[in-house]
């Protein structure tokens, strides 16, 4: 791609979340119905802040509503480009022109996607996260929308991921219950929505206000479940009540969406949820009880990811100090969290990749230190994906930080 073209269109996408994460203001959604609970035992999927009145439970097999995991996984499939079984109600409908041409387009694009990024991320993973896979960490993601794909590729053990973003959760159709151009319009919808993240590693923003608006998040999550070989066992719309408890959809609460999914060939659920919610200094104010769920949870591991450098300036300072008080580590690339933000008494801190500044819609945002790290670090290894706003081989960067008191950490 022609790189003047595709700076003109990534300037206008960061310059909408730029506006929108400092002049947003929250509309209401309209109400959606509550998905129907599957009968999974709480001690296996819930979060640590609605356990904590009683005794830690034992880990359990989870009671499935296997109908209903089989149609949500059939839908994640279908959505994905994957073949559904014959006896899938969905399976008539892949004999049409417009599945097959959303098959192949997955058939092609994944495909480059996986050798050009995927399989040499997860080899990174085993090589530099393996004592933090080790633990089944909880992920958590501000500023993440739907990238549950690279969450999961870096952090494959995770009993739990905590992702955040400005766009709503929204719902999937019930896909067997369309016409065929209602259908056909959902798979173009998917495949316009990963177009970004499948070329450059990241959601371009303009882009994501109109192609989550209407859909939300959730069909992509699906999508990226479906492709990274889990079964989707059930999913609720949620609700963060006044006490950070997690409870089912009511007017007033911080919205979301909750997934217990399990990856093929594993029994032992994993709980994924997304948050509906502004990370501003005025929005963590507005709504203390996000900042108390992510306090209640222990062994967190915040990623972050073309995050903006939003977390550079004073009107992101508290989602900054929550994620280097309730961290016991952090990787991010250089948009995350500023170097000079890190005590260098109190976190390691260990670099990958090449640093020569941000593109130049963040020019204000170069770091000095940062760029002198990475001229005297002689042991830094190069990075071989591309990752961030800076996708060329070779040409991003990562920063792993540990905690020094990992003994004492929550």
């Amino acid at each position: 791609m022609n790189t003047t073209k595709f700076l003109s269109m990534f300037c206008v996408g960061i310059g909408s979340l730029l506006f929108l994460q400092h002049f947003y203001t929250k509309s209401q959604i309209n109400s959606q119905n509550v998905i129907e609970q599957a009968n999974i035992q709480p001690q296996t999927v819930a979060s640590k802040s609605t356990l904590k009145s009683t005794p830690k439970p034992q880990e359990s097999q989870p009671r499935i509503d296997q109908a209903k995991s089989k149609k949500l996984t059939d839908t994640a499939k279908f959505l994905a480009g994957i073949k559904v079984d014959s006896n899938s109600t969905l399976a008539k409908f892949q004999k049409s022109d417009s599945w097959s041409r959303h098959n192949e387009f997955f058939q092609n694009s994944w495909s480059k996607l996986e050798s050009r990024q995927l399989k040499k991320v997860r080899k990174w993973s085993r090589q530099q996260l393996k004592a933090i896979n080790a633990t089944n960490p909880k992920i958590f993601y501000p500023f993440s929308g739907p990238d549950i794909l690279y969450a999961y590729s870096l952090f494959p053990k995770a009993k739990e991921y905590v992702m955040v973003g400005l766009e709503p959760a929204g719902d999937v159709s019930d896909l067997a219950k369309l016409s065929d151009g209602q259908r056909d319009w959902k798979l173009q919808e998917v495949r316009g929505s990963l177009y970004a993240i499948l070329q450059f590693s990241f959601f371009m923003t303009n882009n994501m206000k109109v192609d989550f608006k209407k859909n939300g998040v959730l069909p992509i999550l699906y999508v990226f479940l479906a492709r990274t070989n889990n079964r989707i066992l059930d999913v609720q719309n949620i609700g963060m009540d006044k006490n950070a408890n997690i409870k089912p959809f009511q007017k007033g609460m911080i919205r979301g969406v909750k997934i217990a999914f399990a990856p093929e060939g594993e029994s032992q659920a994993r709980t994924l949820y997304y948050f509906s919610t502004d990370l501003s200094n005025d929005g963590l104010k507005q709504r203390p009880e996000f900042s108390k769920f992510i306090k209640n949870s222990d062994k967190k591991v915040t990623y972050l990811k073309a995050a903006s450098y939003l977390m550079h300036s004073g009107n992101f300072s508290a989602i900054r100090n929550l994620i280097l008080d309730e961290s016991t580590h952090i990787l991010q690339d250089d948009s995350g969290m500023p170097l000079k933000a890190f005590d260098k008494s109190e976190w390691n801190l260990k670099f990958f990749g090449a640093y020569d500044g941000p593109i130049g819609l963040f020019s204000n945002s170069y770091q000095g230190d940062l760029k002198s790290v990475y001229r005297k670090g002689k042991n830094i290894k190069p990075l071989n994906f591309g990752i961030g706003y800076k996708f060329g081989v070779n040409d991003s960067n990562l920063m792993l930080a540990e905690t020094k008191n990992l003994s004492t950490s929550r």
